[in-house]
């Protein structure tokens, strides 16, 4: 799996013109799925986003958690992740078909609701609208073959 999170003040996606997810504080992760992906490769990605030290102390240094804050996550699909830019057009065989993405992603979504946090997500699959205020900006790549 990969993931691109960016700390956000706030942040929104849209689905045909309605807002259906939206935060304050906290992060937008943009979430795709790989071929290889499991379960345990989810769990060990929720985990870890869920623990990066990324917001400020009252020193001003990024030594605090998204618990510590009392943040959000605003979670959307991204399967242009594992796009193959060879070519000048992107191909995407390298994302995982939908029937395995999907229960992947709605299983990244109740793993971080498991821990306690407030989750607002996109819709799998759907042309949506992704708008954020981007704080710092800290912006982090996860990649669960690399963790």
């Amino acid at each position: 799996m990969k993931a691109v999170v960016t700390r956000v003040t706030e942040a929104s996606v849209t689905i045909a013109g309605k807002v259906c997810g939206q935060i304050h504080a906290g992060f937008l992760v943009l979430l795709g799925v790989g071929p290889e992906d499991t379960e345990e490769s989810c769990d060990k990605l929720a985990e870890k986003i869920a623990h990066v030290r990324v917001f400020q102390d009252e020193a001003g240094k990024m030594n605090l958690s998204i618990d510590q804050i009392s943040g959000s996550f605003l979670v959307v699909s991204q399967f242009t992740l594992y796009a193959d830019l060879k070519k000048r057009r992107p191909g995407f065989s390298h994302a995982a078909k939908p029937e395995l993405a999907e229960p992947l992603y709605e299983r990244f979504l109740q793993d971080l609701r498991d821990k306690g946090f407030v989750v607002e997500h996109g819709e799998f699959g759907a042309d949506m609208q992704v708008a954020s205020v981007n704080d710092g900006p800290v912006t982090l790549l996860f990649d669960t073959d690399t963790l």
